[in-house]
């Protein structure tokens, strides 16, 4: 090697140690810079002359693990909606209150039982009745408290929606913009480290709110997609979520694919391509804060509210509908009559069947439906019981005409029952084929008067004097969000005696318990069954049993989801510790590392220095020989 050379090779040593004191100093500098990756110099050997070599600094490279940090993202997603539903269910159950204090559903319903068998053992003292409908109208005041609570909840929901997509906007145009500055950069170039930190820094912001598949190609530009495929940030260009707010939300404020029916906010994501996707229709997001606002909003708390719905809506039809058992026919062909008479839109029939070829014993409930647009109802697949609609006052001959066609090949005959059957009696008969026996029939209809004669009492009313009858039309079924508008019968509250007199002519006796006898077991021993959009039962299997027990039922199915909720959200932030703290071990500056490296690179810079010295000498040596 000659001195030139020589030379060359100290002085390229002496400006990599140069750059590579500049990237220790950056390191130590940004140790405590959020999302800032620790860089290392790229140091390349280039030939010179015929012996030896010079030291070239090509950039520098990002020391991270890209597994860990797609886990991570992916598992932030996933904290994101854990600590979102955790949240909400918490505040959910502050809404029911705790089981046993004042305040409650649970403490209202057992009071107002209370005060109906206290009814009964003052054999109708007018205070017993006074306390009676206080602990009636203390009931239905608390089921409007807990609506208006599980709806303020859908609402706070509904606003985070808004925040969370302007702030999931805003992470996607920075990563664009970034990708857009990276453009024509090496993936060594300083500068471009320091880029690709910010935009990592916004990819982790953005999978909080959403699900994130980031890939990186051979320009340098991250592409990102949820899971489903739906893209998000492409080279330079940026999906954008828009949020239109429903404004108010209520009981009957439901989400629908056609917006013009939706009661909700529209959430759309609108691609770098122009085309508009619903968020909600097309499942486009899976995980992180927005997915679990979508599932409060539209799920979670819907069942929630048609919980209490059905709770307020089987105890008001307790009270006041009466049922009556169809009339035997003897046959052949065997089966029941019923009189559809005086059935107000919502009431029912119901009847069973066995079909004997599978033993499989059947549930069927006609419902009085009046609104043709609401027709034909939905039922699940293999639903029992079936729900068919059918106007009751469209003549024997329409409704068997329905029936027989709804039913075909269940072997059973419907027809108007001949005289001396009244025109509103419907015939519910086997077809004389031995393939079907009809077990029962019986239909429950809604009794308006306080003093029908009847122990029924409509108590309870929807919004003050109309009666709750389960009525459905193309808008909705009256049951949805009965438990805001449910309210103590006004003509009750004129007059308590009520709760004690079901007849006038002749007067009921003083002391009769018949009516408060006959609402205390309605309450407390009389069996229903539940609808599965309770989240109890399945449309094969029905959750049955009494108020209390369906009260006591889905408060318990309600603590185990948020008890559940906050073990997974616990969980999940102990997940994303610890991969945060994998990722840190290889990215995040080690000061003492850095100190290692500044003492090697001082010793390297002296000898590199010693060499240029040494060789400086011999040059004035061979200077002064040659003298």
């Amino acid at each position: 090697m000659g001195l030139s050379s020589a030379l060359a090779s100290a002085m390229s040593g002496l400006r990599a140690n140069q750059a590579a004191l500049s990237i220790v100093s950056s390191n130590v500098a940004n140790a405590q810079t959020p999302g800032y990756v620790v860089q290392t110099p790229n140091q390349i050997e280039v030939t010179t002359g015929d012996f030896g070599s010079t030291a070239m600094t090509t950039g520098v490279s990002r020391e991270l693990d890209t597994y860990v940090q797609n886990q991570l993202r992916t598992e932030t997603g996933g904290s994101g909606y854990a600590d979102q539903m955790a949240s909400i269910l918490k505040q959910l159950q502050n809404v029911y209150g705790t089981p046993g204090n004042s305040g409650t559903l649970e403490t209202s319903l057992n009071n107002f039982t209370t005060a109906l068998q206290g009814l009964s053992t003052s054999s109708g003292a007018s205070s017993a009745q006074t306390v009676a409908l206080g602990a009636a109208q203390a009931l239905a005041t608390q089921l409007n408290v807990t609506t208006k609570g599980i709806q303020s909840l859908r609402s706070n929901v509904e606003q985070d929606l808004g925040t969370s997509a302007a702030a999931a906007n805003a992470a996607m145009q920075k990563v664009a913009t970034i990708n857009t500055k990276l453009q024509g950069l090496s993936a060594n170039d300083p500068s471009a480290a320091t880029l690709m930190d910010q935009r990592d820094q916004a990819i982790n912001t953005l999978s909080k709110y959403v699900d994130v598949r980031v890939t990186t190609d051979g320009s340098n530009q991250a592409n990102i997609y949820t899971t489903t495929g739906i893209q998000l940030v492409g080279a330079g260009l940026a999906s954008q979520f828009t949020f239109a707010s429903a404004g108010a939300i209520s009981a009957t404020s439901l989400y629908n694919t056609d917006p013009a029916k939706s009661g909700v906010g529209e959430l759309n994501i609108v691609l770098p391509n122009g085309s508009k996707v619903d968020v909600v229709a097309n499942n486009v997001v899976s995980s992180g804060e927005i997915a679990a606002d979508l599932k409060l909003r539209d799920q979670t708390l819907v069942q929630a509210q048609d919980q209490i719905d059905q709770l307020a809506a089987t105890m008001s039809s307790a009270l006041s509908d009466k049922t009556t058992a169809g009339t035997t026919v003897s046959g052949p062909p065997a089966g029941f009559d019923i009189d559809l008479a005086g059935a107000l839109p919502g009431n029912t029939a119901s009847f069973t069947y066995t079909d004997t070829a599978t033993n499989t014993k059947r549930q069927i409930t006609l419902v009085n439906v009046t609104d043709p647009a609401a027709l034909p109802l939905q039922n699940a697949t293999n639903a029992n019981p079936m729900q068919i609609g059918v106007n009751f006052a469209s003549g024997m001959g329409t409704i068997a005409s329905v029936l027989n066609t709804a039913l075909s090949g269940s072997h059973l005959s419907f027809s108007a029952a001949p005289s001396p059957a009244t025109a509103t009696t419907l015939r519910i008969t086997d077809d004389n084929s031995g393939l079907a026996k009809v077990n029962s029939a019986s239909t429950s209809k809604t009794m308006s008067s306080l003093t029908s004669g009847n122990p029924q009492l409509p108590l309870f009313t929807d919004g003050g004097q109309a009666l709750y009858t389960g009525a459905i039309l193309a808008s909705g079924s009256q049951l949805t969000g009965f438990a805001g508008r449910i309210k103590v019968n006004t003509q009750l509250a004129a007059d308590p005696t009520r709760m004690s007199v079901y007849n006038t002519s002749p007067v009921t006796p003083a002391g009769d318990t018949t009516r408060s006898d006959y609402l205390y077991s309605q309450l407390t021993s009389a069996v229903f069954s539940y609808s599965p959009q309770s989240g109890l039962g399945s449309a094969n299997q029905p959750f049955t049993g009494s108020v209390s027990n369906y009260l006591q039922q889905f408060l318990s199915v309600q603590a185990n989801a948020s008890t559940q909720a906050t073990q997974l959200q616990q969980g999940q932030s102990v997940v994303v510790s610890t991969l945060q703290a994998k990722f840190d071990s290889t990215s995040k500056v080690n000061l003492d590392s850095e100190m290692s490296n500044l003492i090697q690179l001082q010793n390297a810079y002296a000898a590199n220095a010693h060499v240029m010295s040494v060789v400086q000498s011999m040059m004035n040596t061979l200077i002064q020989a040659q003298a």
